[in-house]
C-alpha cells in the first residue's frame, strides 16, 4: 500500500494555471503507474490524465488534452499535474491515485490507492 496525499489545488479566474502535486510514501513509488481523476459534485468520478512508471507514456481525457501535462519525478516521489488554460468546468476535486498493473489504465478500478483529493475551482 501506498499513501498519496495532493496538494496545489485553489481558486483560479478561467485562463489561469495550477499545478496539482501529489507526494507519495510508504511502497515503492516507481513500481506504480499514476493516474489523476476529478469528481464534481453531482456527478461520477472521471479519468483525468495517467503516466507510466517511467514517466515515458502519458494519456489523457479528450477534454483536457492540450491543456494538462502529467508528470512525476520519482527520485522525490511525486507526480504532478499541470494544468493551463483552466476553465469552468475543471472545477472538481482532484484525486491521484496508484496502481500495480501492468499498463496504464483509464478505468478507476484497476487503482488500489487513492489521495483525499484537492479542490479546484475556476471562476468565470
Amino acid at each position: 500500500q501506498v499513501q498519496l496525499v495532493e496538494s496545489g489545488g485553489g481558486l483560479v479566474q478561467a485562463g489561469g494555471s495550477l499545478r496539482l502535486s501529489c507526494a507519495a510514501s510508504g511502497g515503492t513509488f516507481s513500481s506504480y503507474n499514476m493516474g489523476w481523476f476529478r469528481q464534481a459534485p453531482g456527478k461520477e468520478r472521471e479519468f483525468v490524465a495517467a503516466v507510466s512508471r517511467s514517466g515515458g507514456s502519458t494519456y489523457y481525457e479528450d477534454s483536457v488534452k492540450g491543456r494538462f501535462t502529467i508528470s512525476r519525478d520519482n527520485a522525490k516521489n511525486t507526480v504532478y499535474l499541470q494544468m493551463n488554460s483552466l476553465k469552468p468546468e475543471d472545477t472538481a476535486v482532484y484525486y491521484c491515485a496508484a496502481s500495480r498493473r501492468l499498463g496504464v489504465s483509464r478505468l478507476g478500478h484497476d487503482y488500489g490507492d487513492w489521495g483525499q483529493g484537492t479542490q479546484v475551482t475556476v471562476s468565470s
